[in-house]
């Protein structure tokens, strides 16, 4: 299958071009960039350091896309948008890692996954899928009579907060508790801001540094306490997982899936 990566000079890029290029049945034959962008031009190949592929980035995604099967695209809501509705006239199925869709922003991807298929994820390591999995049998587990609060760390480069992940970890918790998440979750406290609900959900976000990711929630109950983290050491497990998700989603017939899907979790 042939593959294109969209934002293929930024830090999750060089990954997904060298995860692509070393997988089984599948061939990396586009890379793009922004207009103007420094490394166009450059072999895909040589920026990711593993060796010279032929592949020259380019600006054009559409030119891109007409010699592609299927784009990875880890870029930010308002581009992935713009990505999936050219490779939604073209045909061509998307696997995106992109986070911080409004509700909004998501109802549009569904419309475009009527027409191709998609797998769209706030996060595609396997270790964070199976957390999600066990946060679910956490939660009908411990019920309504422990609190959660949910933290998350991440680097000093990260543009949206809470992250896709954490957001996608409450609402898990929500619906398994039978909540409404964007009624429960409490993303700040300060001064006077009198006892906490038994409903809400508290979401904090840490930056700082190099932090790929952590992720912890919290099932706080009287005299004990329950926590579920998962820590990214690189950015290795995210290429590893959109390979998996290429490779998964390859004959499937339109539709929006996640990695619970492509994992067989769901």
């Amino acid at each position: 299958m042939k593959v294109a990566i969209v934002g293929a000079a930024g830090r999750m890029g060089g990954r997904l071009i060298q995860a692509v290029s070393e997988a089984e049945g599948l061939e990396l034959t586009g890379a793009t960039e922004r207009p103007g962008h420094a490394q166009i031009g450059v072999d895909a190949g040589l920026l990711a350091a593993v060796g010279e592929l032929g592949v020259p980035i380019t600006d054009d995604l559409a030119a891109t896309m007409a010699n592609a099967d299927l784009l990875i695209d880890f870029t930010f809501p308002d581009v992935t948008l713009k990505n999936l509705e050219i490779c939604a006239k073209l045909g061509k199925m998307v696997v995106s890692g992109s986070t911080g869709f409004t509700p909004g922003q998501k109802k549009q991807v569904e419309k475009y996954a009527e027409q191709i298929p998609v797998v769209l994820a706030p996060n595609m390591s396997v270790g964070v899928n199976a957390c999600f999995k066990l946060l679910k049998e956490a939660a009908k587990i411990l019920g309504n009579d422990f609190d959660v609060e949910i933290v998350e760390l991440h680097h000093n480069k990260k543009k949206d907060s809470p992250s896709g992940t954490a957001v996608r970890m409450g609402e898990v918790v929500a619906e398994t508790l039978g909540r409404d998440y964007n009624q429960v979750a409490n993303y700040h406290r300060e001064g006077m801001c009198g006892e906490r609900t038994k409903e809400e959900i508290g979401m904090q976000a840490v930056r700082g540094g190099d932090i790929v990711g952590e992720h912890t929630v919290y099932f706080i109950g009287m005299g004990e306490r329950v926590e579920i983290s998962h820590r990214a050491m690189s950015r290795d497990m995210f290429a590893r997982g959109a390979v998996r998700a290429c490779q998964w989603l390859q004959g499937k017939s339109s539709g929006l899936y996640d990695m619970q899907a492509v994992l067989g979790l769901s």
